[in-house]
Protein backbone atom coordinates (compact mmCIF):
# COMPACT_ATOMS: atom_id res chain seq x y z
CA UNK A 1 0.00 0.00 0.00
CA UNK A 2 0.77 3.41 -0.43
CA UNK A 3 2.47 5.47 2.25
CA UNK A 4 1.89 9.52 1.52
CA UNK A 5 -0.80 10.22 -1.31
CA UNK A 6 -0.64 13.70 -3.06
CA UNK A 7 -4.44 14.68 -4.05
CA UNK A 8 -4.06 17.08 -7.17
CA UNK A 9 -7.32 18.44 -7.25
CA UNK A 10 -9.69 20.61 -5.28
CA UNK A 11 -13.15 21.01 -3.91
CA UNK A 12 -15.42 18.21 -2.50
CA UNK A 13 -13.60 15.51 -4.70
CA UNK A 14 -10.13 16.43 -2.79
CA UNK A 15 -11.91 16.44 0.66
CA UNK A 16 -13.79 13.03 -0.64
CA UNK A 17 -10.48 11.58 -1.40
CA UNK A 18 -8.61 12.30 1.42
CA UNK A 19 -11.16 10.35 3.44
CA UNK A 20 -10.98 7.51 2.04
CA UNK A 21 -6.71 8.01 2.77
CA UNK A 22 -7.41 8.48 6.33
CA UNK A 23 -9.97 5.35 6.62
CA UNK A 24 -6.79 3.14 4.76
CA UNK A 25 -4.16 4.93 6.98
CA UNK A 26 -2.63 6.88 4.43
CA UNK A 27 -0.72 10.18 4.80
CA UNK A 28 -2.18 12.83 2.64
CA UNK A 29 -0.84 15.69 1.17
CA UNK A 30 -3.26 18.65 -0.08
CA UNK A 31 -2.03 21.22 -3.05
CA UNK A 32 -3.31 24.29 -3.48
CA UNK A 33 -4.01 27.71 -5.28
CA UNK A 34 -3.39 31.06 -3.59
CA UNK A 35 -7.16 30.91 -3.93
CA UNK A 36 -7.57 27.48 -2.12
CA UNK A 37 -5.08 28.52 0.95
CA UNK A 38 -8.66 28.07 3.36
CA UNK A 39 -10.23 25.33 1.48
CA UNK A 40 -11.34 22.39 4.16
CA UNK A 41 -9.40 19.99 2.12
CA UNK A 42 -6.39 21.61 2.99
CA UNK A 43 -6.89 22.16 6.18
CA UNK A 44 -7.50 18.34 6.91
CA UNK A 45 -4.81 16.94 5.32
CA UNK A 46 -1.31 16.01 7.13
CA UNK A 47 0.49 18.22 4.73
CA UNK A 48 -0.19 20.83 2.29
CA UNK A 49 1.77 22.72 -0.66
CA UNK A 50 1.14 25.61 -2.23
CA UNK A 51 1.67 24.89 -6.10
CA UNK A 52 0.88 28.36 -7.74
CA UNK A 53 -1.17 31.64 -8.44
CA UNK A 54 -5.18 31.12 -9.11
CA UNK A 55 -5.81 30.49 -12.72
CA UNK A 56 -5.72 26.64 -13.35
CA UNK A 57 -3.07 26.18 -15.63
CA UNK A 58 -0.89 27.66 -12.90
CA UNK A 59 -1.97 25.22 -10.26
CA UNK A 60 -3.74 22.39 -11.13
CA UNK A 61 -2.38 22.03 -14.15
CA UNK A 62 1.10 22.73 -13.52
CA UNK A 63 3.01 19.57 -13.65
CA UNK A 64 6.43 20.37 -12.73
CA UNK A 65 4.77 21.93 -9.47
CA UNK A 66 3.23 19.16 -8.66
CA UNK A 67 5.93 17.24 -9.03
CA UNK A 68 7.86 19.53 -6.86
CA UNK A 69 5.50 19.04 -4.57
CA UNK A 70 5.72 15.00 -4.56
CA UNK A 71 9.46 15.59 -3.71
CA UNK A 72 9.32 18.03 -1.23
CA UNK A 73 6.91 16.14 0.48
CA UNK A 74 8.28 12.61 -0.28
CA UNK A 75 4.74 11.11 -1.86
CA UNK A 76 4.63 7.98 -3.51
CA UNK A 77 1.37 8.30 -5.28
CA UNK A 78 -1.20 10.87 -6.92
CA UNK A 79 -4.78 11.11 -6.88
CA UNK A 80 -6.24 12.65 -9.58
CA UNK A 81 -9.64 13.26 -8.54
CA UNK A 82 -11.78 14.25 -11.45
CA UNK A 83 -11.35 17.04 -13.86
CA UNK A 84 -7.76 18.72 -14.40
CA UNK A 85 -4.91 15.82 -15.37
CA UNK A 86 -7.30 13.20 -14.46
CA UNK A 87 -7.36 11.89 -18.09
CA UNK A 88 -4.56 12.56 -19.21
CA UNK A 89 -1.98 9.75 -20.21
CA UNK A 90 1.01 12.48 -20.80
CA UNK A 91 0.36 13.39 -16.63
CA UNK A 92 0.42 9.50 -15.81
CA UNK A 93 3.40 8.65 -18.26
CA UNK A 94 5.24 11.50 -16.21
CA UNK A 95 4.61 10.34 -12.75
CA UNK A 96 6.04 6.42 -14.02
CA UNK A 97 8.83 7.97 -15.16
CA UNK A 98 9.68 9.80 -11.44
CA UNK A 99 8.81 6.47 -9.88
CA UNK A 100 5.38 7.38 -8.51
CA UNK A 101 2.02 5.98 -8.77
CA UNK A 102 -0.67 7.28 -10.67
CA UNK A 103 -4.01 6.47 -9.30
CA UNK A 104 -6.04 5.62 -12.40
CA UNK A 105 -5.74 3.65 -15.58
CA UNK A 106 -3.04 2.54 -18.10
CA UNK A 107 -1.95 6.11 -19.55
CA UNK A 108 -2.64 3.40 -22.65
CA UNK A 109 -6.31 3.05 -21.77
CA UNK A 110 -6.69 7.02 -20.92
CA UNK A 111 -5.45 7.65 -24.43
CA UNK A 112 -7.40 4.80 -26.16
CA UNK A 113 -10.82 6.00 -24.55
CA UNK A 114 -9.66 10.19 -24.86
CA UNK A 115 -9.73 9.30 -28.71
CA UNK A 116 -13.60 9.34 -29.59
CA UNK A 117 -12.79 7.26 -32.86
CA UNK A 118 -10.72 4.64 -31.46
CA UNK A 119 -12.76 4.69 -28.42
CA UNK A 120 -15.94 3.48 -30.39
CA UNK A 121 -13.57 1.20 -32.20
CA UNK A 122 -12.81 -0.46 -29.71
CA UNK A 123 -16.18 -0.76 -27.99
CA UNK A 124 -16.87 -2.44 -31.28
CA UNK A 125 -14.44 -5.16 -31.38
CA UNK A 126 -15.09 -5.47 -27.89
CA UNK A 127 -18.64 -6.32 -28.20
CA UNK A 128 -20.06 -3.69 -26.83
CA UNK A 129 -22.94 -2.12 -29.09
CA UNK A 130 -22.41 1.25 -30.26
CA UNK A 131 -24.32 4.33 -32.26
CA UNK A 132 -24.15 3.75 -36.35
CA UNK A 133 -21.97 6.26 -37.73
CA UNK A 134 -18.69 7.18 -39.56
CA UNK A 135 -16.35 4.25 -38.37
CA UNK A 136 -13.70 6.84 -38.55
CA UNK A 137 -13.05 10.59 -38.48
CA UNK A 138 -14.60 12.50 -41.41
CA UNK A 139 -11.92 13.68 -44.44
CA UNK A 140 -14.19 16.16 -45.92
CA UNK A 141 -18.20 16.83 -46.46
CA UNK A 142 -18.76 14.60 -49.34
CA UNK A 143 -17.82 12.09 -46.92
CA UNK A 144 -19.92 13.19 -44.39
CA UNK A 145 -22.96 13.24 -47.08
CA UNK A 146 -22.55 10.23 -47.91
CA UNK A 147 -22.61 8.75 -44.15
CA UNK A 148 -25.30 10.73 -43.21
CA UNK A 149 -27.35 9.16 -45.98
CA UNK A 150 -26.88 5.87 -44.81
CA UNK A 151 -27.62 6.51 -41.55
CA UNK A 152 -30.43 8.57 -41.75
CA UNK A 153 -31.36 12.07 -40.50
CA UNK A 154 -30.79 14.27 -38.07
CA UNK A 155 -27.26 13.36 -37.11
CA UNK A 156 -24.85 13.98 -34.52
CA UNK A 157 -21.10 15.71 -35.63
CA UNK A 158 -18.71 15.28 -32.76
CA UNK A 159 -15.66 16.22 -32.23
CA UNK A 160 -13.01 13.31 -31.95
CA UNK A 161 -11.10 14.76 -29.20
CA UNK A 162 -14.12 16.04 -27.32
CA UNK A 163 -15.86 15.86 -23.98
CA UNK A 164 -18.56 17.59 -22.18
CA UNK A 165 -20.69 18.65 -25.04
CA UNK A 166 -18.39 20.60 -26.93
CA UNK A 167 -17.28 20.19 -30.68
CA UNK A 168 -20.81 18.39 -31.01
CA UNK A 169 -23.64 19.96 -33.71
CA UNK A 170 -27.20 18.32 -34.58
CA UNK A 171 -28.03 18.37 -38.69
CA UNK A 172 -30.98 17.63 -38.83
CA UNK A 173 -31.35 17.59 -42.67
CA UNK A 174 -28.80 17.59 -45.23
CA UNK A 175 -29.29 21.22 -45.40
CA UNK A 176 -28.16 21.90 -42.34
CA UNK A 177 -24.95 19.38 -42.54
CA UNK A 178 -22.44 21.79 -43.73
CA UNK A 179 -23.03 24.36 -41.03
CA UNK A 180 -23.37 21.39 -38.73
CA UNK A 181 -19.55 20.33 -40.00
CA UNK A 182 -17.96 23.57 -39.42
CA UNK A 183 -18.86 24.64 -36.57
CA UNK A 184 -17.98 21.66 -34.99
CA UNK A 185 -14.70 21.69 -36.18
CA UNK A 186 -13.95 25.19 -35.23
CA UNK A 187 -15.27 24.61 -32.03
CA UNK A 188 -13.21 21.49 -31.41
CA UNK A 189 -10.26 23.20 -33.02
CA UNK A 190 -10.56 25.82 -29.87
CA UNK A 191 -11.35 23.71 -27.50
CA UNK A 192 -8.82 20.55 -27.80
CA UNK A 193 -6.41 21.75 -30.50
CA UNK A 194 -8.25 19.09 -32.76
CA UNK A 195 -10.24 19.70 -35.42
CA UNK A 196 -11.23 15.99 -36.35
CA UNK A 197 -14.90 14.80 -36.20
CA UNK A 198 -16.88 12.10 -36.53
CA UNK A 199 -21.01 11.26 -37.22
CA UNK A 200 -23.35 9.69 -35.21
CA UNK A 201 -27.39 8.88 -35.50
CA UNK A 202 -28.91 11.11 -33.61
CA UNK A 203 -31.28 9.14 -31.47
CA UNK A 204 -34.88 11.29 -30.60
CA UNK A 205 -35.26 11.04 -27.26
CA UNK A 206 -32.47 8.81 -25.35
CA UNK A 207 -31.49 8.52 -22.06
CA UNK A 208 -28.32 8.77 -20.87
CA UNK A 209 -26.82 5.43 -19.01
CA UNK A 210 -23.59 4.63 -17.70
CA UNK A 211 -22.10 1.49 -16.00
CA UNK A 212 -19.93 2.16 -13.30
CA UNK A 213 -16.89 -0.61 -13.59
CA UNK A 214 -14.18 -1.57 -11.15
CA UNK A 215 -10.93 -3.62 -12.49
CA UNK A 216 -7.46 -4.82 -11.36
CA UNK A 217 -5.50 -4.26 -14.25
CA UNK A 218 -4.77 -8.10 -14.31
CA UNK A 219 -7.58 -9.25 -15.98
CA UNK A 220 -10.24 -8.85 -13.28
CA UNK A 221 -13.32 -6.58 -13.27
CA UNK A 222 -16.88 -6.48 -12.21
CA UNK A 223 -19.81 -3.95 -12.62
CA UNK A 224 -21.50 -1.80 -10.11
CA UNK A 225 -24.52 -1.37 -12.19
CA UNK A 226 -26.00 1.39 -14.21
CA UNK A 227 -26.52 5.40 -13.11
CA UNK A 228 -28.71 7.34 -15.12
CA UNK A 229 -27.63 11.12 -15.58
CA UNK A 230 -30.42 11.72 -18.66
CA UNK A 231 -31.08 14.97 -16.57
CA UNK A 232 -28.69 17.26 -18.23
CA UNK A 233 -28.30 21.14 -19.68
CA UNK A 234 -25.93 21.63 -22.08
CA UNK A 235 -25.05 18.10 -22.19
CA UNK A 236 -23.45 18.62 -18.56
CA UNK A 237 -25.26 16.31 -15.71
CA UNK A 238 -27.81 17.57 -13.02
CA UNK A 239 -29.62 15.31 -11.39
CA UNK A 240 -28.41 11.30 -11.23
CA UNK A 241 -30.15 8.00 -10.12
CA UNK A 242 -29.80 4.72 -9.49
CA UNK A 243 -31.21 2.04 -10.52
CA UNK A 244 -32.63 3.47 -13.89
CA UNK A 245 -36.14 3.92 -14.18
CA UNK A 246 -36.14 2.40 -17.23
CA UNK A 247 -34.19 -0.75 -16.69
CA UNK A 248 -35.16 -3.93 -15.65
CA UNK A 249 -32.48 -6.46 -13.78
CA UNK A 250 -32.27 -8.79 -16.65
CA UNK A 251 -31.68 -5.52 -18.75
CA UNK A 252 -28.98 -4.38 -16.25
CA UNK A 253 -27.72 -7.89 -15.81
CA UNK A 254 -26.85 -7.67 -19.36
CA UNK A 255 -25.46 -5.01 -20.48
CA UNK A 256 -23.30 -5.02 -16.91
CA UNK A 257 -22.00 -8.90 -17.76
CA UNK A 258 -21.39 -7.61 -21.12
CA UNK A 259 -19.31 -4.42 -19.95
CA UNK A 260 -17.64 -6.27 -17.69
CA UNK A 261 -16.22 -8.65 -19.82
CA UNK A 262 -14.87 -5.80 -22.09
CA UNK A 263 -12.81 -4.43 -19.20
CA UNK A 264 -11.68 -7.93 -18.16
CA UNK A 265 -10.48 -8.66 -22.28
CA UNK A 266 -8.41 -5.15 -21.95
CA UNK A 267 -7.06 -5.67 -18.49
CA UNK A 268 -8.38 -2.62 -17.56
CA UNK A 269 -7.02 -0.92 -14.25
CA UNK A 270 -8.97 0.76 -11.57
CA UNK A 271 -12.85 2.57 -11.99
CA UNK A 272 -14.25 3.87 -14.92
CA UNK A 273 -17.56 4.47 -16.77
CA UNK A 274 -18.79 3.34 -19.81
CA UNK A 275 -21.44 5.44 -21.27
CA UNK A 276 -24.51 5.02 -23.37
CA UNK A 277 -27.46 5.99 -24.89
CA UNK A 278 -30.52 4.29 -24.27
CA UNK A 279 -33.57 4.23 -26.46
CA UNK A 280 -36.10 1.36 -27.44
CA UNK A 281 -34.61 -1.12 -25.46
CA UNK A 282 -31.08 -0.54 -27.03
CA UNK A 283 -27.71 0.42 -25.89
CA UNK A 284 -25.47 2.62 -27.91
CA UNK A 285 -21.99 3.17 -26.63
CA UNK A 286 -20.89 6.84 -26.88
CA UNK A 287 -17.83 7.06 -24.62
CA UNK A 288 -15.63 5.58 -21.61
CA UNK A 289 -14.11 8.25 -18.59
CA UNK A 290 -11.20 7.01 -17.10
CA UNK A 291 -11.21 8.13 -14.10
CA UNK A 292 -13.91 8.61 -11.15
CA UNK A 293 -17.03 10.15 -11.69
CA UNK A 294 -18.59 12.94 -10.03
CA UNK A 295 -21.85 10.68 -9.18
CA UNK A 296 -20.11 7.93 -8.01
CA UNK A 297 -21.91 8.15 -4.17
CA UNK A 298 -25.22 7.16 -5.46
CA UNK A 299 -23.59 3.81 -6.38
CA UNK A 300 -21.84 3.64 -3.50
CA UNK A 301 -25.10 4.15 -1.48
CA UNK A 302 -26.70 1.19 -3.43
CA UNK A 303 -23.69 -1.18 -3.36
CA UNK A 304 -21.65 -0.16 0.05
CA UNK A 305 -18.60 -0.03 -1.82
CA UNK A 306 -16.47 2.49 -1.37
CA UNK A 307 -15.06 3.35 -4.71
CA UNK A 308 -12.15 5.68 -3.91
CA UNK A 309 -10.75 3.14 -1.83
CA UNK A 310 -11.41 0.25 -4.33
CA UNK A 311 -9.16 2.50 -6.57
CA UNK A 312 -6.76 3.02 -4.34
CA UNK A 313 -6.04 -0.46 -3.29
CA UNK A 314 -6.13 -1.76 -7.05
CA UNK A 315 -3.47 1.11 -7.96
CA UNK A 316 -1.17 -0.13 -4.95
CA UNK A 317 -1.32 -3.89 -7.27
CA UNK A 318 -3.49 -5.25 -4.99
CA UNK A 319 -5.38 -7.87 -6.71
CA UNK A 320 -9.39 -7.25 -7.25
CA UNK A 321 -11.36 -9.35 -4.15
CA UNK A 322 -14.97 -8.50 -4.59
CA UNK A 323 -16.12 -10.84 -7.14
CA UNK A 324 -19.57 -10.00 -9.34
CA UNK A 325 -21.98 -12.01 -6.70
CA UNK A 326 -20.63 -9.80 -3.98
CA UNK A 327 -22.32 -6.96 -5.55
CA UNK A 328 -25.70 -6.71 -4.08
CA UNK A 329 -27.96 -3.94 -5.26
CA UNK A 330 -30.15 -2.52 -2.37
CA UNK A 331 -32.60 0.32 -2.78
CA UNK A 332 -32.54 3.56 -4.37
CA UNK A 333 -30.29 6.82 -4.46
CA UNK A 334 -30.33 10.08 -6.30
CA UNK A 335 -28.10 12.61 -6.32
CA UNK A 336 -28.28 16.89 -7.05
CA UNK A 337 -25.18 18.48 -8.29
CA UNK A 338 -25.36 22.05 -6.20
CA UNK A 339 -23.75 25.28 -7.92
CA UNK A 340 -23.06 28.33 -7.03
CA UNK A 341 -24.93 29.47 -10.71
CA UNK A 342 -28.32 32.09 -10.21
CA UNK A 343 -30.96 28.91 -11.16
CA UNK A 344 -33.09 30.29 -13.99
CA UNK A 345 -29.46 32.10 -16.47
CA UNK A 346 -27.03 29.78 -15.04
CA UNK A 347 -24.85 32.67 -14.54
CA UNK A 348 -22.09 31.50 -11.76
CA UNK A 349 -22.57 33.09 -8.12
CA UNK A 350 -19.04 33.16 -6.65
CA UNK A 351 -18.71 34.62 -3.70
CA UNK A 352 -18.50 34.23 0.62
CA UNK A 353 -21.00 31.97 2.12
CA UNK A 354 -22.95 33.97 5.15
CA UNK A 355 -25.05 30.73 6.47
CA UNK A 356 -24.73 27.04 5.56
CA UNK A 357 -26.43 24.03 7.07
CA UNK A 358 -26.15 20.69 5.19
CA UNK A 359 -29.19 18.80 5.65
CA UNK A 360 -29.01 15.23 7.65
CA UNK A 361 -31.03 12.16 8.68
CA UNK A 362 -31.41 8.35 7.59
CA UNK A 363 -30.54 7.86 4.01
CA UNK A 364 -28.80 11.73 3.97
CA UNK A 365 -25.52 12.11 2.45
CA UNK A 366 -23.64 15.41 1.12
CA UNK A 367 -20.19 15.49 -0.62
CA UNK A 368 -19.33 19.43 -0.07
CA UNK A 369 -15.81 21.43 0.70
CA UNK A 370 -17.82 24.43 1.97
CA UNK A 371 -18.42 25.70 5.12
CA UNK A 372 -20.09 28.95 6.89
CA UNK A 373 -17.87 31.68 5.83
CA UNK A 374 -16.30 30.15 3.35
CA UNK A 375 -15.74 32.46 -0.04
CA UNK A 376 -16.31 30.69 -3.62
CA UNK A 377 -13.44 31.79 -5.55
CA UNK A 378 -14.76 32.74 -8.78
CA UNK A 379 -11.90 30.71 -10.94
CA UNK A 380 -13.23 27.44 -11.06
CA UNK A 381 -15.77 25.06 -11.39
CA UNK A 382 -18.99 26.53 -9.55
CA UNK A 383 -20.36 23.33 -7.61
CA UNK A 384 -21.14 23.85 -4.15
CA UNK A 385 -21.27 19.95 -3.23
CA UNK A 386 -23.78 17.05 -3.83
CA UNK A 387 -26.75 15.82 -1.81
CA UNK A 388 -27.49 12.38 -1.88
CA UNK A 389 -29.96 10.43 -0.44
CA UNK A 390 -30.82 6.73 0.14
CA UNK A 391 -34.69 5.10 0.27
CA UNK A 392 -35.44 1.63 0.56
CA UNK A 393 -37.55 2.37 -2.93
CA UNK A 394 -37.93 5.18 -5.16
CA UNK A 395 -40.59 7.14 -3.50
CA UNK A 396 -38.97 7.26 -0.29
CA UNK A 397 -36.03 8.30 -1.93
CA UNK A 398 -37.61 11.33 -3.65
CA UNK A 399 -39.25 11.86 -0.49
CA UNK A 400 -36.53 11.97 1.46
CA UNK A 401 -35.22 14.76 -1.03
CA UNK A 402 -37.84 16.95 -0.88
CA UNK A 403 -37.35 16.89 3.12
CA UNK A 404 -33.38 17.00 2.45
CA UNK A 405 -34.08 20.17 -0.02
CA UNK A 406 -36.49 21.74 2.42
CA UNK A 407 -33.61 22.04 5.10
CA UNK A 408 -30.80 22.97 3.56
CA UNK A 409 -29.40 26.42 3.63
CA UNK A 410 -27.19 28.41 1.45
CA UNK A 411 -27.17 31.76 1.43
CA UNK A 412 -24.88 34.34 0.55
CA UNK A 413 -24.20 33.16 -2.84
CA UNK A 414 -27.53 32.14 -5.77
CA UNK A 415 -27.36 28.38 -6.34
CA UNK A 416 -29.00 25.57 -8.54
CA UNK A 417 -31.68 24.86 -5.31
CA UNK A 418 -34.40 26.28 -6.60
CA UNK A 419 -33.92 24.05 -9.75
CA UNK A 420 -34.53 20.88 -7.52
CA UNK A 421 -37.33 22.27 -5.66
CA UNK A 422 -39.07 22.60 -8.62
CA UNK A 423 -37.94 19.51 -10.50
CA UNK A 424 -39.26 16.83 -7.54
CA UNK A 425 -42.73 18.35 -7.96
CA UNK A 426 -42.65 17.45 -11.63
CA UNK A 427 -44.94 14.46 -12.77
CA UNK A 428 -42.29 13.37 -14.94
CA UNK A 429 -39.89 13.13 -12.65
CA UNK A 430 -41.83 11.87 -10.03
CA UNK A 431 -42.77 8.27 -12.67
CA UNK A 432 -39.02 8.68 -13.87
CA UNK A 433 -40.27 9.45 -17.29
CA UNK A 434 -37.91 11.83 -18.25
CA UNK A 435 -34.73 11.32 -21.26
CA UNK A 436 -31.62 13.88 -22.10
CA UNK A 437 -33.63 16.75 -23.78
CA UNK A 438 -36.34 17.03 -20.83
CA UNK A 439 -34.53 19.10 -18.64
CA UNK A 440 -33.83 21.81 -21.26
CA UNK A 441 -37.37 21.81 -23.10
CA UNK A 442 -38.53 22.51 -19.18
CA UNK A 443 -36.40 25.17 -18.66
CA UNK A 444 -36.93 26.34 -22.14
CA UNK A 445 -40.58 26.13 -21.38
CA UNK A 446 -40.24 28.62 -18.17
CA UNK A 447 -40.37 25.73 -15.87
CA UNK A 448 -38.26 27.54 -13.32
CA UNK A 449 -41.14 30.64 -12.77
CA UNK A 450 -42.22 31.00 -10.29
CA UNK A 451 -40.14 28.56 -7.55
CA UNK A 452 -42.66 27.73 -4.41
CA UNK A 453 -42.65 30.12 -1.52
CA UNK A 454 -40.23 28.63 1.90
Amino acid sequence: MFDKILIANRGEIALRVLRACKELGIATVAVHSTADADAMHVRLADESVCIGPPPARDSYLNVPALLAACEITGADAVHPGYGFLSENARFAEILSDHNLAFIGPKAEHIRLMGDKIEAKRTAKRLGIPCVPGSEGGITDDAEAFAVARDIGYPVLVKAAAGGGGRGMKVALTEADLSEALSNARTEAKAAFGDDSVYLEKYLQKPRHIEIQVLGDGKGRAIHLGERDCSLQRRHQKVFEETPSPALNSAGRDAIGETVAKAMRDMSYLGVGTVEFLFEDGEFYFIEMNTRIQVEHPITEMTTDIDLILEQIRVAAGNDLTLTQDDIKFHGHSIECRINAENPVSFRPSPGKILHYHPPGGLGVRVDSAVYQGYTIPPYYDSMVGKLIVHGKTRPECLMRLRRALDEIVVDGIETTLPLFRALIREQDIINGDYHIHWLEQFLAGGGMDPEPSK
